[in-house]
């Protein structure tokens, strides 16, 4: 019983983490995504391979595009370890054309903390 109360209890946290991540995103807020992104953090989008340090200073530009919205979210918990499955709905800035990204965010609970080590997007224009 105590396995399925930690369980819901990790799953709202990493929905919050999933909100938080994508509004980050949005925003440019790279010091709200510095809490929770891992020392060893990867994420790769169409052609680009970027650590930490290179994505958060990707993150801290201005967006090109606007009007995020998170679609649907699938949270898988295995173990120490989640993956989110996720789709969103954007709209560039430079023409306007509305696009879909998927995305799998992979996040592992050290220390008593689930952050998130690794990012991967299927997301034209990023």
């Amino acid at each position: 019983m105590n396995d399925t109360k930690q369980s819901a209890e990790d799953l709202a946290i990493l929905e919050r983490l999933n909100l938080d991540y994508n509004r980050s995103d949005q925003a440019g807020d790279a010091r709200r995504l510095s809490e929770f992104l891992a020392e060893d953090f990867i994420v790769q989008t169409p052609g680009v391979t970027r650590n930490r340090e290179e994505y958060l200073a990707y993150i801290a530009k201005p967006r090109p595009f606007k009007d995020l919205v998170l679609r649907e979210a699938k949270i898988r918990i295995l173990g120490d370890v989640a993956l989110i499955h996720g789709r969103a709905t954007y709209t560039m800035i430079a023409d306007g054309v509305e696009q879909e990204a998927l995305y799998t965010d992979v996040y592992q609970k050290r220390e008593g903390a689930w952050v998130c080590v690794s990012a991967c997007a299927i997301a034209p224009g990023a």
